[in-house]
């Protein structure tokens, strides 16, 4: 039975090595194709571990982490993610940040994509004061070599949790497709809910 737990601030200390490789492995798949590195990791971690409003949601198989969702106060994410919200003229205060989901392959399909984005919008609404809950996702060619025949956008699913696409907030991120040595832009477009009226 797949359980779910929440942690935030110091906790998350413990799970960072469990993470990283956890991130690391399902963020290697189209759309991502991350080539990653623990030490990567270990830093880009490190902003949850240091901001106290922070939050994880952990999916444990037993003892095992099989998933991980991670969400944050935009205020207190990178300016590459704030930039796009403040041009916009958005109150920063009044946004938070859903960060990124991940699953192994052998637990999709068990609605737990869905507890993912419930726990942390829970995690906003007891936070308190924020009126929009956003999340980025990477846009990759429809003719990308490394697109798989059966791949399935998440659009539908964002749609369903309420979610928008708003094609005039975006940003890139750089990050090593497999087989780089150096990090190339990716254009991420925000999707965005109102939680709060």
């Amino acid at each position: 039975m797949i359980e779910l737990q929440s942690v935030s601030g110091p906790e998350i200390k413990r799970v960072i090595p469990e993470l990283a490789r956890l991130r690391i492995r399902v963020f290697r798949d189209f759309p991502y194709l991350y080539e990653g590195s623990a030490e990567y990791e270990a830093n880009y971690l490190q902003t949850y571990l240091d901001c106290p409003r922070s939050v994880i949601v952990l999916a444990r198989d037993g003892d095992r982490i099989v998933g991980a969702s991670s969400a944050l106060p935009i205020e207190d994410e990178m300016e590459e993610i704030k930039t796009p919200f403040v041009q916009a003229g958005f109150d920063l205060s009044e946004v938070f940040y859903l960060a990124e989901s991940v699953l192994l392959p052998e637990y999709r399909g068990q609605g737990l994509g869905v507890k993912f984005f419930e726990a942390r919008e829970h995690h906003a609404h007891q936070l308190g004061g924020f009126r929009h809950a956003t999340f980025c996702a990477v846009e990759r060619p429809l003719d990308h070599p490394l697109k798989p025949a059966d791949h399935v956008p998440l659009d539908g699913f964002w749609t369903k949790r309420g979610y928008h696409k708003r094609e005039d907030l975006h940003t890139t991120l750089s990050w090593p497709d497999l087989g780089e040595s150096e990090g190339s832009l990716k254009k991420m477009t925000f999707w965005l809910r109102e939680i709060q009226k």
